[in-house]
């Protein structure tokens, strides 16, 4: 909401737009991937955060309105700290997320193999029911830490490209929450620093810490890689 603000500010926009075109509250609140500013519930959306004296406070209250999952992925099958979902264009998209139960971090160096395990699972998975899938591809931050790296193929790995404008998606804001939902204060007080010196929207992308990276590898190189 704050970076909302500081665009619209920046931009001369109104708050309605910055909040369509730079934040992750539409597909977070459930409204899809079409981003249209007449979707009735975004409408609702807006309108709420502008009546509230604590819009924050209002995004939350209707996030926790909805049912559970909403805004979530279509996930096909899940293996640990890993899922995948089939994607129209007939690619396999990898997704992650922390399923240890003891407080861990799943990316720890003494938890590397078993999250090397889940992943020959996954592509076990993949290569029984969908071995014609056109490619895998990922999207993350998460692509910019060596923890998370070696846990993939480096023909993957060579692909990793910044994705421009990622401004309405979880790939990019994902960094400034821990595995225990909590924000990262360090990483948000960046954004905010940077966000203070700026005094245009050029070069927008470079006020967060990380940038958010796609991969994308044919399927080939995940089978051999975890020899299934």
């Amino acid at each position: 909401m704050e970076f909302a603000r500081s665009v619209a500010a920046l931009a001369d926009l109104p708050l309605a737009a910055a909040l369509l075109e730079y934040t992750n509250f539409y597909i977070r609140l459930g409204f899809g991937r079409d981003f249209s500013p007449e979707h009735p519930g975004w409408r609702g959306f807006v309108a709420s955060v502008s009546d509230w004296a604590g819009p924050a406070a209002a995004a939350h209250r209707l996030y926790l309105a909805q049912p559970p999952g909403t805004g979530a992925p279509p996930i096909v099958a899940t293996f640990g700290c890993f899922a995948y979902e089939r994607r129209a264009s007939g690619h396999i998209r990898l997704h992650f997320a922390d399923a240890e139960r003891d407080g861990r971090s799943p990316l720890a160096a003494d938890r590397q193999g078993t999250r090397r395990a889940e992943l020959a699972a996954l592509f076990a998975h993949v290569k029984a029911t969908t071995p014609q899938a056109a490619g895998v591809i990922g999207a993350s931050w998460l692509y910019n830490l060596d923890a998370y790296r070696c846990l993939f193929p480096p023909l993957y790995l060579a692909t990793a490209r910044a994705i421009p404008r990622a401004f309405q998606h979880m790939p990019l804001w994902g960094q400034f929450v821990n595995r225990r939902g909590e924000m990262r204060a360090e990483m948000a007080a960046e954004l905010r620093c940077r966000m203070a010196r700026r005094s245009s929207l050029d070069g927008l992308e470079r006020c967060f810490p990380l940038p958010a990276l796609r991969l994308e590898a044919p399927l080939r190189d995940f089978f051999e890689f975890y020899e299934v």
